[in-house]
Parts: C-alpha cells; structure tokens; sequence
C-alpha cells in the first residue's frame, strides 16, 4: 500500500494550500517554517476548515484485484522467480519451470485473496459514518453528517449516548464511557468537562476530560438544559484520532529493531558470494561449450545458490506461534515481535488489577483529630455522621447506569462499605443518602456538583458536595497519602501520619487519605478547590495477591528473566506485595532509595542516569509512586541498559509504557487495543511465561528454518558444482523431486513443533551472523560436500564403473551413475539437515512431540531407501535413474547416507553442549557478582 500520495493544490481564501498524505495524516506546507507540518486547529470558514482538514474519515484503501497482482509481482521475491524461470525454460527444464509457474500462480491467487480480505476487513472496522449534532457559531444547532466534522466543531453529544466519530474535549457535563477498544479497559470511565484554565490543550494531559474516536458513550448528562446530555468541541478527525492511531499502526507497523531480522538479509549475500565463486567456476571447467551455454549455466548457479523463498520461509514459525498464542486468548497485532519475546530479559509488571485481585476489600478507616488517630473502625457504618463518613460516600466517580452503580472496583467497594446509596439524577452528577436512616442526621441527602476525577499523574480526585437545599458546600480529595497530607494544612495533619502510614502499607494493605474543606460552591476550579484542606484520615482496603501471581514470578525468576515492579501506589504496600508473589525473598534485606518528595504544586522528580542510577535501574526490584510517564521513562531507561524489556498492565494508566516496551502484554477482554501489541483474555500474568515460551519456540523455528533453507540451497549449490565438473546435471524431474517433495513439504511442517512446558534459563541466540552459527553451516556444508563427493569416488572406484559420454554436457548424457549416484545421497541429505537443524531442547518440545513431521521425516526417508535400493525400471526412467545392479553396492550409499546423519547430529550436540557449557559458566560468574548486590531492593 503506497504510504505517500501527493495531492493537487488548493486554493481558499486566496492562499494556495499545498500538502501531501503520508500514512493517512495530511502534513501542509508553512511558509514561515520551510516546512510540511501536520495540520494544526485554525478558526477558519466551515469551507476552508474541510479543505484543510478533509473529510472525517479513517478510510482504509482497498485496492484492486489487478493492482494488487501488478504490486505482488513487482515483489522481488517473484521477479527473482520470473528471472529463474526464464532461465530454466532456454536450459529446457520445461517440466520444473512450468510446475513452479503453476505453483506461484497458485501462491498469488491465495496471496491476493488474504491480501483483499484483510482491507475489506479493516476497511469495515474503521470506516463509521453516521448522523451527528452540531452547535453553529450563531447557536442554531444543525444535524450533519459525521463525515463533515472539522475540528473547532461544537458537539451535542445525547443523553443515550453514541459512538464517537472524533476525538472532543468535553466542554459541559459528564459521560460515562467504555474505552476498551482504546484501552482494554472494560470498566466504563467517567468523563468530565474540561475546567477553564489558561494552557494549552493536549488530549495526553487531559484524558480524563477527553473522549476518544470509536470509543462507546454510554451516558451523557449535566451539559444541556433539563440535565439531559453533553456538549464537546472536536479536537481530531480522520486518521489524527485515536482510532486513526490504531488503524494507522496495523496499516504501517513501525519497523522492529531485532538482530535476526537484519542478520536474515545479511546472509543473503553471503550466499551471493557463493554464487559468484560458483559462477567463476562454471567458467573454468566448462571453458569447451558455448557461451550462451555458458552464461546459462552461470545464471543457473546463481538461482541455486540464492533461494529466494528465504525470508518468507523464516516467517513460518511466527505464524504457527501466533495461531498457537490466539487459540490461547493471547491477540497480536505485530506478528514480527513474537520473536522478540524470546529475547525478553526483564518483565515490568503494575500491581493493581496485574499482580493483585481488581476487587478490594475494605479493612477499615481511621480518623485523624487534634489527638491523633482514632482506633481503628473495621466497619465504615460504624462511623458517627461527620466529614469522613460523607467522604467515603461522595468522593469518588460511580455513577447509575440504568439504575445499577458502575465504576472503578475500589470506589464501588468503598461506597458499598459506608451504607450510603446513589439516586438517579439528570442535573447533577450524584445523589447520595444511607438507605437505612438509623441514626440522627444520616437522612440529610448531599449532591455532588462537581467532580475532579482521578488522575494517575495527579494522584489524586476531588469532589464538591451541597447537602439539602444548597446551604453549605463542602470539598472531598481522596489519594494517596502522601498528595493529599501535602494539600492539607500542617496543623490538621497528625505526629503520627509517617508511623501510621508505615504500619498499614507494611502489612499490605492500600491506603487512602482523604481530606475536607468548606467552599463556594460558585467557584469550582479544582486549583481553588485542592489546597489548604483539612485531613480527615485513612482508608485501609485489603488487596489480594492473584493466585497465579506468585507460581508466574517464581517461574520467570527460574529463568533468569528480572521481575520488576513498576506502580503508582506506596512503596511499603508495593514491597508487602513484592515479598507475597515472590520478587523479594522473605529473607533478603530491603534497601529503600526515595526520590524528591510530592509537594502541593510539583510531582516527584527521577532522574536516571548511567552515572548516578545505573545501580539503582540495574538492582531495584520495586517502583513505587511511579506516574504513567515515569513508567515510560523507566522502561526507555532499562532499554538503554541493553536489557529487551517486556511491560504487563491493565492498558489504561500503562499504556505508555507498553507501547515503549519490547513487548507490551494489556490483560484485557478485547482482541486488540491501540495500548499494546499483545492482549490477554486471561486476567492474570500466566500469559507473560507462556508468551516468552512461544517467542523463544519461535525464534529457534525460525533459526532452525532459515538454516535449512540455507543448507537446502547449499546441498543443492554442491550437487551442481561436482555434476558440471563431470559434464552433467540433474534432471528435469529430480530437481522437482527435491524442491517440492523432500525440501518444501519438510519446510511447511518443521514449524509446527509447540514450546517446551518448562522456561530454561539459556535463552535462544539472535544473532545470524554469529560465530556457532556461521560455525555450524561452515561445517554441514564441508560435510555436505564430503558426503556427495565420496558417493562420487565410491562410484568411480568400482569395477563396473563406465564413464559418462563427455562430448555431450547437462542433461542430454542422462542417465549416468555418476549424476545417480550424487542424487541419491544428496536426497538424503535434505532429510539429514532437516533432523539436524530441528532441535528441540530446551526451547521446543523433542521432535516426536511434532508427529506430522516426524511421520513426514520416517515417509521420505523410507521413499528415499526405496529409490536407492529397488526404484524399478518405470520410475528408473521416469527419474532419469541409471540401474545399479550391485546391492552391495546401493546399501553401501545407504550406509554413507547414514554415516552423514550421524556426524551431523554429533555436531549439532557438540555445538549445543559447548553453548550451554559457556552460558553456565557466564551465569556463575555473574551470580558471584550478583551475590554481593543482590540486597538492593527499591
């Protein structure tokens, strides 16, 4: 899909608009800049706006059936072929050359098919059009198309609700939003209006008064006359929107910064180079024919030598793994980074809802006084009437849908455990009373009038109540600890809040504060509101360690992957936590590191740097007090350490840290989410080990089959070179019998081998290019060569050998005993290098667990032995076979093939023995090391 079109200029507002489309996104020329800049948001003329903006669509192309045919043999890989078959069609290898054409046409069709398959799939998902409201400048509101949104548009979003179209900040009332397609968050968010500030706008700093394109509005209330509905002015369109981010990432993934990858191109001029010796060749010993015959035996050598299935061909083992991981609820929209998570060498995992249970349960409340703390109440209904029990009732974000409360699992539990209920409201946000009126002064109901939801970076929300009839309003701010004893005033803080703090979040337990002051009710700037509070106590709710927590930490510190840590909630909690699944030993002693500390008016300040936090990134196991772009800045700061970072979370407060990951895991019920490559069905961690499992089953796939299609090439490279030195070649039919029989059925079925159950320790190699690898190939194919070349001799040697016609060269002297003889041991050996390359230990499960190809492997060897020992005289011709009369003779090529498995199999051993050998040997040296840090735990 062409990424790049350049448009006719227009011309409004006498000014010629010149832009292009690159990835969906229309960048516009400035002037002043020198520069294509994307569009920003300019009060023009409606007209003017649509030129300059387009149309609000996220129009995925959906091309041609022979538009696609033009591209898909405009692909190197099927030029490379056209070339190939030309050449075998002049050298009269009709036969072959026109089972490849039939193969590839075959190829295409089922390519192009998928291909258009895929648009008009995508192009359904993200095409929407529907009827919208809008608000003019002179206050007629107007029913347009969605089509015809600009930004600077005034939404009227309905009480029931709808699907957004674009991307709008929330000017008047609150919506009640599912975010799960952005997200994978399936817990409905609140959306309130945006306060009147002097900044500027950005949609990441404001998320909690910004809806988001494609995602469902559930409810929309408090923003118009009567209390019904919500006013928005659009931000984005098109592809600038949300959901043109996620349309736009599976139409263009950002290319993936993984060794193998290169080193797989690399290679392939490695194998050029022995192309060329070939060709050189070809024109030493072949110096008597002519040269067109000599220029096509050269080019020929050139399509052996260079298989260009290659890169294709190492993509098998991705694909069989995705099927695997998606049959398992585990979703990717970026198949290549399967195989990176065979590399991963440190997992970063959030705590709430991750690690631990979503649901809390409430262990108590403790109030703060002029005397200090209270005892501990374990039941909040146990509360006399006051601030901190109408706190517990009205700070939070849950709201009636259809007159059942949703909200975040922590506030539901909070506002169940005081007793007090929600009662529908169309003009206001919240009603709240106790059910039962038991006690004096428990049946005033209060109203909250405006609501500051949580904000991960903030650590913090807010709300502002009246009671009945609007004669006093109080603030409510509930947060962390820390942020709230910050916006309080000294004096109502108690002596004992550092102790106290310390013994509940030591137990494990997550704690709240909350705080109170008297307002205007008038003035609901959430700056005026946060400050100079009174601190009224802490909430203490129980949050439990996922079962599955503990069993995936201890599985993944057996494998030498570093767990990590990474949440927004207090260090001593994150640590009780830590101890209970298994990050931190229970005997292993704990080093604290603290960072600048909150203040009233900044956030904490970290700071990573080789110099000063090298040992820290390097050792710490928790990250507590950690913002959502903190937790970004920590998983960039790893990977610049050289380790392949892996991030679990939820997908809502993470999700930049999991697209900043090397593997980013969203545990949510969608099959795919713009926060991350990967999404879990599961809801707990158990998908992090099994997805290492399949990275590493995959990676090894692809080594094994970017080895075999490197020694097929090789094998098949040595076959030609010792027949033209004799003045012959292989026949039409036995290159048909070795590509399409023995190499691509083994490819196809090679990658179908599952993951060990067990993660080891040694993770699998990326690099090609490096030295065992090389090492390896270097020797099969000087094996290859041996074991062709002393079928040769063998033959020669015996006394009933005749010499082939050497007047006539290729395949007009077949048949012959020499080229008969290197066909059948060069047949074997495309079995042999397929056992060989295929390992399972310790990343695959063995080989017999993978029972289609291991009855594939017994079936070709068997056919192989028959056409050795007993072809026949029908398929002798047929093969172009010459019959060998000796048995002896043929057993002794059997027994040579046999001799070559065993060698090459020995070889494979030793070179896997020798790796793990030096891995374990690292390993130790670096565990000694570590012995001496290993207490550094933050």
């Amino acid at each position: 899909m062409c990424r790049v079109m350049f448009l006719s200029c227009l011309v409004f507002q006498r000014t010629l608009l010149r832009y292009y489309l690159f990835e969906g996104l229309r960048y516009v020329w400035l002037s002043r800049k020198g520069a294509f800049c994307s569009v920003r948001y300019r009060r023009y003329e409606h007209l003017a706006q649509r030129s300059l903006y387009g149309a609000n669509l996220i129009d995925v192309p959906v091309k041609s059936y022979m538009k696609l045919l033009v591209e898909e043999i405009l692909n190197p890989f099927y030029v490379f072929q056209v070339f190939s078959v030309i050449l075998w069609t002049i050298d009269t290898y009709y036969i072959y050359a026109s089972i490849i054409v039939f193969i590839s046409f075959i190829s295409i069709g089922i390519s192009l098919y998928e291909t258009r398959k895929q648009s008009v799939t995508l192009r359904s998902m993200a095409r929407f059009v529907t009827n919208v409201t809008i608000r003019r400048d002179s206050g007629q509101e107007e029913c347009v198309s969605s089509e015809d949104l600009v930004p600077g548009d005034c939404l009227i979003i309905p009480q029931e609700g709808l699907l957004l179209p674009c991307d709008a900040a929330l000017l008047a009332g609150e919506c009640l939003v599912n975010e799960s397609m952005l997200t994978g968050e399936s817990v409905p968010v609140l959306k309130t209006s945006l306060p009147a500030v002097d900044r500027k706008y950005s949609s990441d700093s404001e998320r909690r008064h910004t809806l988001f394109c494609g995602t469902q509005l559930i409810q929309a209330k408090g923003g118009r006359p009567g209390g019904a509905g919500a006013v928005a002015v659009v931000t984005s369109t098109g592809f600038f929107t949300a959901k043109g981010n996620l349309v736009s990432s599976i139409l263009y993934p950002q290319p993936i910064d993984f060794r193998f990858y290169k080193d797989a191109f690399k290679f392939l001029f490695i194998l050029g180079f022995f192309a060329l010796i070939g060709s050189i060749y070809i024109f030493v010993v072949l110096y008597k024919v002519t040269w067109l015959e000599l220029i096509i035996r050269s080019l020929d050598i050139v399509t052996i030598a260079v298989p260009p299935a290659l890169p294709a061909a190492i993509t098998a083992g991705t694909i069989y793994a995705q099927n695997r991981l998606k049959s398992e609820g585990v979703f990717c929209i970026s198949p290549p980074r399967i195989n990176v998570c065979g590399k991963v060498s440190l997992f970063c995992f959030d705590k709430t809802g991750t690690l631990t249970e979503d649901g809390l349960d409430v262990w108590g409340v403790v109030e703060a006084g002029p005397a200090g703390f209270s005892e501990l109440v374990p039941d909040p209904q146990q509360l006399p009437a006051g601030p901190m029990l109408s706190g517990l009732a009205c700070c939070h974000t849950v709201t009636l849908l259809r007159g059942q409360p949703i909200g975040d699992p922590l506030e539901l539990m909070m506002v169940e455990s005081t007793g007090w209920g929600c009662f529908e409201s169309m003009s206001l946000p919240g009603v709240y009373c106790p059910r039962l009126f038991r006690r004096q002064g428990q049946s005033q109901a209060v109203a909250i009038v405006g609501r500051f939801p949580f904000s991960s970076a903030l650590q913090r929300m807010s709300v502002v109540t009246v009671d009945r009839g609007g004669r006093s309003a109080l603030a409510f701010i509930k947060g962390a600890p820390e942020m709230v004893a910050s916006l309080c005033r000294p004096e109502t803080v108690p002596s004992q809040f550092a102790s106290e703090l310390r013994n509940f979040s030591s137990e494990g337990l997550r704690v709240l504060a909350l705080g109170c002051k008297t307002v205007d009710s008038s003035q609901l700037h959430f700056f005026e509101v946060e400050k100079d509070m009174q601190f009224l106590g802490f909430l203490m709710m129980k949050n439990q360690v996922k079962k599955e927590s503990g069993e995936v930490i201890n599985i993944l510190t057996a494998a030498q992957v570093r767990n990590v840590m990474v949440t927004g909630d207090n260090i001593l909690t994150a640590v009780s936590v830590a101890k209970s699944c298994g990050m931190v030993a229970p005997e292993e002693k704990v080093i604290y590191v603290i960072a600048n500390p909150h203040t009233a008016r900044s956030m904490p300040t970290l700071k990573f740097s080789l110099q000063d936090g090298g040992s820290v990134l390097m050792r710490a196991t928790v990250f507590a007090r950690m913002s959502p772009d903190q937790k970004t800045q920590l998983v960039k700061e790893l990977q610049k350490l050289n380790y392949r970072v892996g991030m679990c979370g939820d997908g809502a407060n993470d999700c930049g840290a999991l697209r900043a990951a090397d593997v980013g895991v969203s545990l949510s019920e969608a099959e795919a989410s713009v926060a991350s490559p990967f999404t879990s069905k599961t809801q707990n961690i158990s998908c992090v080990p099994l997805l290492i499992r399949e990275g590493r089953c995959s990676l090894v796939t692809s080594f094994s089959l970017f080895r075999y299609m490197a020694l097929y090439s090789l094998i098949q490279f040595i076959s030609v070179i010792i027949l033209s030195t004799v003045s012959t070649s292989p026949g039409d039919w036995q290159f048909v019998f070795w590509d399409l029989v023995l190499v691509t059925v083994l490819a196809l079925v090679m990658g179908m081998g599952g993951p060990s159950l067990v993660l080891h320790p040694h993770r699998p190699p990326a690099s090609l290019l490096a030295l065992p690898v090389l090492g390896s190939l270097f020797i099969h194919t000087c094996l290859i060569a041996l074991g062709q070349l002393a079928a040769l001799f063998i033959t020669k040697s015996q006394d009933w050998f005749v010499p082939l016609n050497s007047t006539v060269f290729g395949t007009k002297n077949l048949p012959n005993m020499e080229n008969t003889s290197v066909f059948a041991l060069s047949g074997f050996q495309y079995i042999i290098m397929a056992i060989a390359v295929t390992k399972g230990y310790p990343h695959k499960k063995p080989l017999y667990h993978n029972w289609i190809f291991f009855g594939v492997l017994i079936v070709q060897l068997a056919l192989m032995t028959w056409l050795v020992l007993y072809p026949g005289h029908v398929v002798g011709l047929f093969f172009q076979l010459y019959n060998f009369t000796d048995m002896n003779f043929k057993m002794l090529l059997v027994a040579l093939a046999a001799l070559n498995l065993l060698i090459c199999f020995v070889v494979e051993v030793s070179k896997d023995g020798m790796l793990l050998l030096s891995f374990f040997l690292g390993y130790y040296k670096m565990m000694g090391f570590n012995i001496e840090g290993k207490i550094m735990k933050t």
